[in-house]
């Protein structure tokens, strides 16, 4: 079994600390193989929709993506971290997920489970979260894959995950929600 981590954070953060969990709890997966992805650190151009990929299956710029869409595709599990910017996902998560869109109709033929982890400034009850969490609810839906979790915490400063003992232990359990 293989996971793909892909951490939407641009620095290192709230979201790094709880990947950094999430992989403690992985480790009772007998067998998982686990690929993580920063956003921040990979060359991803946006998609321009030429439909190039759809002949070629292949995105064609001369940047990361088809190396990330490989990953993708031959995951069995999707985990998206991301800290809240905006009432939404960063932008350098976002760029990953419109390359999906090169490889669409292989996704939709790929059976996933995916987690989502999302740590933002506000409380959890924020519609910011709610916003997200349909994003990847529709996404999900148009693929065809199974959302094995969705959590969301509340967490400022760089720090301040790592400082929450509950929430690291919920986060280590996670791994229990993969099927």
């Amino acid at each position: 079994m293989k996971a793909v981590l892909l951490n939407g954070s641009p620095r290192e953060g709230n979201s790094y600390t709880a990947l950094a969990a999430l992989k403690k709890g992985f480790a009772n997966i007998e067998d998982l193989v686990i690929e993580e992805i920063a956003a921040g650190d990979v060359s991803v151009s946006p998609c321009l929709a030429c439909e190039v990929c759809h002949d070629s299956g292949m995105c064609v710029f001369d940047d990361d993506t088809n190396e990330i869409m490989d990953d993708i595709v031959s995951a069995d599990v999707i985990v998206f971290a991301t800290p809240v910017y905006w009432w939404g996902i960063t932008a350098q998560l976002k760029l990953i997920i419109d390359k999906f869109y090169s490889r669409s109709s292989q996704l939709m033929e790929c059976k996933k489970q995916v987690g989502i982890i999302v740590v933002g400034q506000m409380p959890v009850e924020d519609t910011q979260y709610a916003l997200i969490r349909k994003q990847f609810e529709c996404i999900s839906d148009y693929l065809g894959w199974d959302i094995a979790f969705y959590n969301a915490y509340s967490a400022y400063d760089a720090g301040d995950l790592a400082e929450n003992a509950d929430a690291i232990a919920e986060i280590e359990e996670l791994w229990k929600q993969i099927k």
